[in-house]
């Protein structure tokens, strides 16, 4: 039985946000400690996990001021994360430290979400590769991107409906989508792998060495960062004195 291309205005979610859940973890401080005090005390070390860890904030002020890093690797935290395309694409650059298991458009047929930005985000590049700056957008323009938008994704997904109507592969059928689509994944990580990505991904004032991050993964990044202080406030507490820089 034939399929019937979708081209409506409705039929399409159109989305300025994204969603970031911590799903499931294994950390906190006292992680940190315990792998840290193994080198002096062996097998005691596992003491610590009883201990409260605001009494040894200083080990871990150290250990990140230091650059000690392994203790930090002790720890795991999963998010689920949907997202447009282009954000996962820069995301699936931090390799180490991270798992990552995506939804799959050879496996089912995608839904017609995609991203339009709201007014907040900055739309206007100026100066030079290397050197430039983001200004703020005229109300034209944000409704010309917004328009803009819609009107390819309204078209793209018009075709991608019309391929799978004809019978042809969806792994195929997806080339017809943008990178505005929204995708959705799972994404595991310890605190140190995290702490380098937040480095690069999110603007901060107290960031010793500044980044330029594209604001759509920084939103990802501010959300994944809230649950991580959440779980670990003395290791996050101790990024955020040592300058942002992972150790």
């Amino acid at each position: 039985m034939g399929r019937t291309p979708v081209t409506t205005p409705e039929s399409l979610t159109l989305r300025s946000d994204v969603t970031v859940e911590l799903v499931k973890s294994s950390a906190s401080d006292a992680d940190v400690l315990f792998a840290a005090r193994v080198s002096t005390l062996g097998e005691q070390s596992l003491d610590e996990l009883n201990k409260d860890p605001e009494r040894s904030k200083g080990l871990i002020n150290y250990l990140m001021r230091d650059r000690h890093g392994s203790p930090f690797e002790h720890n795991s935290m999963t998010f689920f994360i949907s997202a447009p395309i282009f954000v996962f694409r820069e995301f699936m650059r931090h390799r180490v430290g991270w798992s990552y298991n995506e939804e799959s458009g050879r496996y089912r047929e995608l839904e017609p979400v995609f991203y339009v930005p709201d007014e907040s985000r900055k739309l206007v590049q100026e100066g030079r590769p290397g050197k430039y700056v983001f200004v703020e957008g005229t109300p034209a323009q944000h409704e010309t991107v917004r328009s803009t938008l819609q009107e390819s994704y309204e078209h793209a997904y018009a075709a991608y409906q019309k391929l799978l109507a004809e019978g042809v592969a969806r792994e195929v059928a997806r080339a017809a989508l943008p990178v505005g689509l929204f995708s959705s994944m799972y994404a595991t990580c310890n605190a140190r792998s995290l702490m380098h990505f937040l480095g690069l991904r999110t603007q901060h004032e107290l960031a010793k060495v500044p980044s330029f991050p594209q604001r759509e993964i920084e939103m990802v990044g501010e959300k994944m960062e809230a649950e991580w202080a959440r779980l670990m406030p003395l290791t996050h507490a101790a990024f955020n004195t040592n300058g942002r820089v992972a150790p």
